[in-house]
C-alpha cells in the first residue's frame, strides 16, 4: 500500500503511476545499468526520434545515469550500452551523489554555512556594526 501511495503522490521515488501505465502500454525495455535503473524506448516523438526514458531505482537523480546511458538517452548514439561492449573512457568519472542540502555539502570559505569565523574585511571597506 505504501509503495502505491508513493507512486501516486511522488515523482522522485522511482516512477509515478502515470509513468507506470505509459511504460506498460508503450515501453520496450532496452536495458539496465549497474545502479538498477531501467531504460525504455517508446513511440516516435514529433521530431521523428523514439521517446526514451529511465525508471530510476529509488530516488530519482539524473546524475546517477552512467556515461554510456547518458549518451543514449540524449540521442548521441542509437546503440544502447546493453547492445554493445561499452567501456567508459578514462576521463569519465564514476557517479558521485549530489550532496546539496545535506551536512556534507560543499561550503566555500566565507559562506554563511561554513564553519569557523570569517576573516575581517580589509581594504577601504568596513562593515557596519550597530552603535557606530
Amino acid at each position: 500500500m505504501k509503495n502505491l501511495l508513493l507512486q501516486i503522490f511522488t515523482w522522485w521515488n522511482g516512477q509515478t503511476i502515470g509513468t507506470w501505465f505509459f511504460t506498460r502500454r508503450h515501453g520496450k525495455k532496452v536495458g539496465e545499468d549497474e545502479f538498477g535503473n531501467v531504460y525504455y524506448e517508446g513511440p516516435m516523438t514529433s521530431w521523428g526520434k523514439p521517446k526514451r526514458w529511465v525508471i530510476y531505482k529509488g530516488y530519482a537523480e539524473a546524475s546517477a545515469i552512467p556515461p554510456g546511458w547518458h549518451g543514449w538517452m540524449h540521442y548521441r548514439t542509437d546503440v544502447p550500452p546493453s547492445k554493445e561492449d561499452y567501456k567508459p573512457r578514462e576521463w569519465q568519472k564514476q557517479h558521485k551523489q549530489n550532496l546539496t542540502g545535506t551536512p556534507l555539502a560543499y561550503h566555500p570559505k566565507g559562506s554563511l554555512a561554513a564553519t569557523g569565523e570569517r576573516a575581517r574585511v580589509t581594504g577601504d571597506y568596513d562593515a557596519w556594526t550597530p552603535g557606530n
